[in-house]
């Protein structure tokens, strides 16, 4: 009897690739549950972090940057809402990008014995760190409710923006998981990035601040647009300009491009090199 060895390689064909993500969504769905049962139910400080790491980090920023340096906050609203909007998306940001940057090595038994179309790895773990996001939204309803705060009527926009963040973690985190797999020393230049990105993006100031002249760089960080669209959503800022949104959203979909490209071509090869 003559043998046959069976080759299944990825689609070739980009509406064809993407076509089986979907096909493979119950993959998707069991994988990310898992992850949010594992994260939340064996450790016990899980959902107590994704509740105490924004709030120190508002409350030291509220610090830093409204008591001390007195940078004033966005249409004169208290200084610990104007942060807490920011560190909204930031900390989805954040938080979705480590997992995806990571999700490949982190499921290396899985990439070695069986096939499945690889970006599930990436895709589950940023859909498990929305259940952040999640909580922090809720403790920022709250924080409303204590300073008697009622939010803009542009909050019919948010989703739309939660869904660019969610395109922005995608497409940074993907290049990054797959040069992990690739160049595994990346795992050790992610936190920096954040610490930077952190610091760049306005997350404990406003982007009115920002000199004129530094504009046309400032908005080439995608996730000031982000930002300052959560703000305009939330607390009805003047900030939000076409300027800056229209910046940063070609450069996220630069960045998208060139991530599934170099996701699609080192694919191939990771089973053998996880």
């Amino acid at each position: 009897m003559q043998k046959y060895d069976l080759i299944i390689e990825p689609k070739k064909n980009n509406g064809k690739y993407f076509k089986e993500l979907y096909e493979y969504r119950e993959l998707l769905y069991v994988l990310t549950w898992r992850d949010i049962k594992v994260r939340y139910k064996q450790a016990a400080i899980g959902a107590l972090w994704a509740i105490i790491r924004p709030i120190i980090t508002m409350i030291v920023f509220t610090i830093v940057f409204g008591k001390i340096a007195k940078l004033p906050s966005e249409k004169n609203v208290p200084y610990a809402i104007m942060v807490y909007s920011a560190l909204l998306p930031w900390q989805f940001f954040s938080n979705g990008f480590t997992a995806c940057a990571n999700s490949l090595v982190t499921s290396s038994g899985m990439l070695s014995k069986i096939y499945f179309p690889r970006l599930i790895l990436p895709v589950s773990s940023i859909l498990t760190a929305m259940v952040d996001f999640v909580i922090s939204f809720i403790i920022f309803v709250l924080l409303m409710v204590y300073y008697k705060y009622l939010p803009s009527s542009n909050i019919i926009f948010l989703p739309l923006f939660i869904i660019l963040t969610f395109v922005t973690v995608f497409a940074f985190g993907v290049m990054i998981a797959a040069l992990n797999v690739e160049y595994r020393d990346f795992r050790y230049i992610i936190p920096f990035l954040l610490q930077l990105g952190l610091y760049i993006s306005p997350v404990g100031f406003s982007s009115s601040i920002v000199p004129e002249k530094y504009k046309v760089a400032y908005n080439l960080n995608p996730m000031v647009g982000i930002i300052d669209g959560f703000r305009w959503c939330i607390l009805g800022s003047d900030v939000l300009n076409i300027k800056s949104i229209f910046t940063s959203t070609i450069v996220l979909l630069t960045v998208l491009i060139v991530s599934v490209k170099i996701f699609r071509r080192l694919e191939r090869t990771f089973a053998d090199k996880i």
